[in-house]
């Protein structure tokens, strides 16, 4: 197993034993919301739609079409299921996080983070980092907070796991079973599934976006 894979493999399985005290939802979909008005409802029930327990998760650096390309069907990051989730609403997330950081490289930490010195279709918008940027300035920066009241449908959550894997997922309308949390669709290594994880780590971004 190469070093990164093997690192990536420690965070994951770190993480995953801390959240399995939290209800999961895997391959059971839960019921969408009928007749959604909102684009946020509308990301809810896409989320929630792509939920598959048997996607595995995979960091490795694909060369995909451009634009509206997808890494090989079975698997991915957490990044996927935001690009996936958009997708069915009709937003390429590829095409506008490059378009973005083409004409604003600078903006970007592709530099200073991974040594790059120019776009690649096939990656930054798999990146935690460049969404953060890419949320900020064309959707809306929330406030982060430990009041679970303050993350509403539909919007966007990245965490910080174990202060060292950047990590994402998108807030649906789903509430935990004690009724206090929204639930989270995301992909931490088992795969996309609803989760009840919005405090399991330290948030460091909270977004809306729609186009």
């Amino acid at each position: 197993m190469k070093p990164i894979a093997l690192f990536l493999f420690l965070v994951i399985s770190l993480s995953c034993k801390k959240t399995k005290e939290f209800e999961i939802v895997k391959k059971n979909k839960p019921d969408l919301i009928e007749n959604p008005i909102t684009f946020q409802e509308k990301l809810s029930n896409a989320a929630i739609s792509i939920i598959d327990d048997s996607i595995e998760y995979d960091p490795t650096y694909y060369a995909i079409k451009y634009p509206n390309g997808d890494i090989p069907k079975g698997k991915g990051v957490c990044t996927d299921v935001v690009i996936r989730a958009y997708r069915k609403l009709g937003i390429d997330l590829q095409k506008e996080v490059h378009e973005d950081l083409k004409a604003n490289f600078s903006k970007y930490p592709n530099l200073k983070k991974w040594g790059l010195k120019t776009s690649d279709t096939n990656i930054d918008h798999r990146r935690v980092p460049n969404l953060e940027v890419f949320f900020t300035r064309k959707g809306e920066k929330l406030e982060i907070t430990e009041n679970a009241n303050d993350y509403k449908t539909g919007e966007l959550v990245t965490w910080m796991i174990n202060d060292k894997l950047p990590h994402i997922g998108i807030i649906t309308n789903k509430k935990s079973t004690d009724g206090k949390r929204q639930m989270v669709v995301h992909n931490v290594g088992h795969g996309q599934v609803l989760e009840d994880c919005l405090f399991n780590w330290k948030i460091v971004g909270h977004f809306k976006y729609e186009k």
